[in-house]
C-alpha cells in the first residue's frame, strides 16, 4: 500500500447486526468531487485504499434509510469508519384491491436506441392505454397494456414513418404493441418484478419489468393515485426486426438492443 494511503474499511448492518448485502457507496472529497463507488460484498463489507485526508460517506440499500457521515483517514492509521448501521424504512403503502386503469396523461412509454455506434436515439409512444387488477395478495395482481404502434415519436418525422414502416414496426400489419403480466414478484422494499408476454411484430416474448413503485397518493381532483418506474431491455432481433444498414468499418446504423423507461401512474375505476 501507498505510504501515503489510507484504508476505507465499512462493514454494513442491520439492526439485528446481520449483513446487508450489494449496499451502494459513494466516497466523495470536502468539495464534492466523487473519489470511489461500488457495494458492499455478501458479509456487507467495503475495503477500498484512498490518499489520506477527510472524506464524504453516502450509503443506499434498498429498504434502509440513507446513510451519510464524514471520516478522517490518516496514512498508516487505523482503517476507519467501521461499522455502519442502517436504520430501516416501511415500504410504500400498496393500492388497494380493485380495478385500476393507466393514466395516459400522466404516464410514459419511452425508449433509447443507439445510432451510428456513437450516439443514442430516444423516443416515445404517445398513445396507449391499460387496466391493471390489484388482487387481496399483490402478487396475484394482473395488468394489460395496449400501445398503439403508429403512435412511436421520436421528434424526426422522417425517422418515424421509417419506423412505421414494414421495415421496423409494420404498423399497417400490427398495429398494437401488447404487454400482459400475470406474476407481481416482490424482491424487497419497493421492488417489484412484473413478468409477462410481450407481443410486438406480431411476435410474443417474455419480458420482465424491474419495477420500483412509488406509493399512493391523492389527485388534484382528490381520486386516488399509484405510481411506478419501470425499466426493461429489448433486442430487436427477438421480434423479427432485423432491418439493418452496415456502415464503413461494419458499424450498424441501429444498435439491436432497445431500453425502454416506463413512468405510470394509475387510477382507481369507480
Amino acid at each position: 500500500m501507498p505510504p501515503s494511503a489510507g484504508v476505507l474499511s465499512v462493514r454494513v448492518l442491520d439492526p439485528g447486526q446481520q449483513p446487508v448485502r450489494q449496499a451502494a457507496f459513494e466516497v466523495t472529497d470536502p468539495i464534492g468531487r466523487r473519489v470511489v463507488t461500488g457495494e458492499s460484498d455478501p458479509y456487507g463489507g467495503f475495503v477500498a485504499t484512498v490518499p489520506e485526508g477527510e472524506y464524504r460517506i453516502a450509503v443506499t440499500a434498498e429498504g434502509y434509510a440513507p446513510y451519510h457521515a464524514s471520516t478522517l483517514l490518516v496514512a498508516g492509521g487505523r482503517p476507519g469508519p467501521g461499522d455502519i448501521v442502517l436504520e430501516p424504512v416501511d415500504p410504500p403503502l400498496l393500492p388497494e384491491p380493485g380495478h385500476w386503469e393507466l393514466d395516459p396523461g400522466h404516464s410514459a412509454v419511452c425508449f433509447t436506441a443507439g445510432h451510428l455506434g456513437l450516439a443514442r436515439i430516444r423516443g416515445r409512444f404517445n398513445t396507449f392505454a391499460g387496466a391493471v387488477r390489484i388482487a387481496d395478495r399483490m402478487e396475484n395482481s394482473s395488468m394489460h397494456v395496449i400501445i398503439d404502434a403508429a403512435g412511436i415519436d421520436t421528434g424526426v418525422r422522417m425517422r418515424d414513418d421509417h419506423l412505421r414502416s414494414a421495415d421496423f414496426l409494420d404498423a399497417a400489419r400490427h398495429p398494437t404493441i401488447e404487454f400482459y403480466s400475470e406474476r407481481f414478484i416482490h424482491r424487497g422494499g419497493s421492488r417489484w418484478a412484473v413478468a409477462g408476454a410481450l407481443t410486438l411484430h406480431g411476435v410474443s416474448r417474455s419480458v420482465t419489468l424491474d419495477t420500483e413503485y412509488l406509493g399512493v397518493g391523492t389527485g388534484m381532483e382528490g381520486e386516488t393515485r399509484a405510481a411506478c418506474r419501470a425499466t426493461t431491455e429489448l433486442h430487436r432481433e427477438d421480434f423479427t426486426l432485423t432491418w439493418q444498414s452496415m456502415l464503413a468499418r461494419g458499424i450498424a446504423a441501429v444498435g439491436s438492443s432497445v431500453a425502454v423507461d416506463l413512468d405510470v401512474q394509475i387510477v382507481r375505476k369507480n
